[in-house]
């Protein structure tokens, strides 16, 4: 791949798996195909594999969860985590001279402690963009005014905010220099599955007739997994299989979910594979199952890139969530079948309609709709006209 000099391009990831890691890792694989000379700044947690597309710099601290045993703790110990990952892209960005960062995805916390050097860099003619994967931010930390005040920081250096459904930003105060773009998420295309689905239902003990469900990704409370459990209650030939680890030490524990689970008397049918999954077992999973859980609270507005899993995998979903890129996606390429958010009985009637069975979704349709080619293109078209 040969780069073009004039156009590099600083993109500004501090996570390093999850959604956001594997969102990162194929959108700057696609501005590399397009020549972009592309810089991943990232921590050495990143785990995804080294490609001749983008350069992999690794000069950030991990966040996310800490094992210390006090709240305040664990708390200090992000908050400076978080600093110290800022000044350190300030740092990159001076020392090598980037004209263009984009950043992974859009965060306010703490960011009046750390706006002020960026906004210097826009004055000395660095452009700043972000992707917004949550654009409505509910999620409040601290008082109400340090919420938005953080709100009106954190978007205050940006020029291009890049979304995934048509919004009007809340910024807070009006920034008229601020630009909103919408753009597609690609598949993630994960290695094909290495065992067969018999194969794979047999050692998780699923009956060659049942009809398998696959929660997948970070275990948190919006997801609405409880309810999810009290729906599946109601069929006898519905198995579920949870795979992946709790977001953070603020969710309920996996052991509520398996508590609720027994209660309902449904703990034979529910599968728990609570770990970090390595890439070649995530298609063994999607083959094995026959639908996908993303029953999202209505205070979940944004794209879910497990949905992009499951269409690589070519399987539906259950979903819900609030009016945002989910909902319309899978409304509008039938990927499954949509019910009201926050409601079990929404989702039990869901999975009735569903083993009933659905129209055929749209996977061709969504996959030429929907590409990271076409994510590439337009951030190209913004940067660099």
């Amino acid at each position: 791949m040969k780069f073009n000099s004039n156009r590099r391009l600083l993109y500004f990831s501090p996570a390093w798996s999850g959604g956001l890691a594997d969102y990162a890792h194929e959108q700057a694989q696609a501005l590399g195909r397009r020549g972009i000379q592309v810089t991943l700044l990232t921590s050495p947690a990143y785990k995804k594999e080294k490609t001749d597309l983008y350069t992999i710099k690794q000069t950030l601290v991990p966040t996310g969860a800490f094992n210390f045993p006090l709240a305040l703790v664990r708390k200090a110990v992000l908050a400076a985590n978080m600093l110290q990952n800022y000044a350190q892209l300030v740092k990159t960005i001076k020392e090598e001279g980037f004209q263009y960062v984009l950043f992974g995805s859009y965060a306010e916390y703490l960011a009046p402690l750390w706006v002020a050097p960026l906004r210097k860099l826009v004055e000395w003619g660095v452009t700043f963009g972000s992707v917004v994967h949550d654009p409505v931010r509910g999620y409040v930390v601290g008082p109400l005014w340090w919420h938005r005040w953080s709100i009106a920081c954190g978007y205050s250096f940006i020029k291009e905010a890049f979304v995934h459904e048509a919004i009007e930003l809340d910024t807070e105060k009006p920034m008229p220099e601020l630009q909103t773009t919408v753009i597609p998420i690609g598949l993630y295309h994960f290695p094909k599955y290495q065992n067969s689905r018999e194969k794979v239902r047999t050692e998780l003990k699923i009956p060659e007739q049942a009809k398998l469900l696959l929660s997948f990704g970070h275990i948190r409370d919006g997801k609405n997994l409880d309810l999810a459990l009290k729906a599946i209650a109601n069929f006898s030939n519905v198995y579920l299989v949870v795979a992946g680890k709790v977001s953070t030490s603020t969710q309920r524990p996996v052991t509520y979910y398996q508590d609720l689970a027994e209660s309902l008397g449904i703990a034979e049918r529910c599968r728990w594979l609570i770990d970090f999954l390595p890439e070649q077992k995530v298609g063994d999973l999607f083959n094995a199952c026959d639908a996908v859980l993303l029953t999202y609270s209505a205070n979940f507005q944004s794209a879910s890139s497990v949905l992009n899993v499951a269409v690589n995998y070519q399987r539906p979903c259950i979903a819900s969530a609030g009016d945002g890129n989910l909902r319309t996606v899978v409304q509008k390429y039938k990927l499954g079948v949509f019910v009201k958010p926050d409601d079990w009985q929404a989702i039990r009637d869901g999975i009735q309609q569903w083993l009933n069975g659905i129209d055929p979704p749209e996977w061709e349709r969504y996959e030429q709709d929907n590409s990271w080619d076409k994510n590439a293109e337009i951030i190209c078209q913004r940067f660099w006209g």
